[in-house]
């Protein structure tokens, strides 16, 4: 069964290249390459690829503006940033749109393929710069009003896996829990950091 991508990049070299990776690649396709985010909101709905693949420069609407409105349409497909930007300022911003991943440019192919398919088993797929980015954020106070004491152990360890990429069939390997197991935790979390995704509780949590 193919894995469906949707592809938005202004760079008119990029976005060929990726639509080439993508479509050269066994079980996937490239349903549409899109230059602006107007373009994407026109053609991705119908289409309702599993996976988008997003730049966050964008000539007219910004990347995560872009991000926000897709996932209202296709709450479903999974968006992986594919930028330049590995501050933490455009990370835990593109996280709170929607994104699922996050990837620097200069990522290899193969990265790119592999966080695709992470995705599409429910990982969060990050390049390394920007995981340590995202940890980092850990060792800093967390602000006042979000009550964390409320998560477990568990749930603290759980959201730190999350935080590096993990799948919920990884976080239950490194675990030693089952994946339904998992899922329960996942939702506990979510109650607890009244949240709706594993990327909103990694934004609220760090943030």
């Amino acid at each position: 069964m193919n894995v469906t991508v949707g592809i938005v990049e202004d760079d008119a070299v990029l976005r060929k290249s990726l639509a080439r990776l993508v479509g050269n690649t066994k079980n996937m396709q490239c349903l549409a390459a899109c230059a602006t985010g107007e373009e994407a909101l026109q053609k991705l709905p119908s289409l309702q690829p599993q996976v988008v693949l997003m730049d966050l420069n964008l000539p007219q609407m910004p990347g995560t503006e872009c991000i926000l409105r897709l996932k209202e349409l296709l709450p479903a497909t999974q968006i992986i940033v594919l930028t330049v930007y590995e501050d933490s300022e455009h990370i835990f911003r593109a996280l709170k749109a929607g994104a699922s991943g996050y990837l620097l440019k200069r990522a290899e192919p193969d990265e790119v393929l592999e966080a695709i398919r992470n995705a599409c088993e429910g990982g969060a797929p990050m390049s390394s710069q920007v995981a340590y980015q995202v940890v980092r954020s850990f060792h800093e106070p967390a602000p006042k009003g979000l009550d964390t004491t409320a998560l477990t152990d568990r749930e603290k360890e759980i959201l730190t896996f999350l935080s590096q990429g993990f799948a919920n069939k990884e976080l239950a390997d490194k675990l030693q829990i089952s994946v339904p197991t998992v899922r329960t935790h996942l939702h506990h979390i979510y109650e607890k950091l009244h949240v709706r995704s594993r990327s909103e509780a990694i934004v609220k949590y760090l943030k």
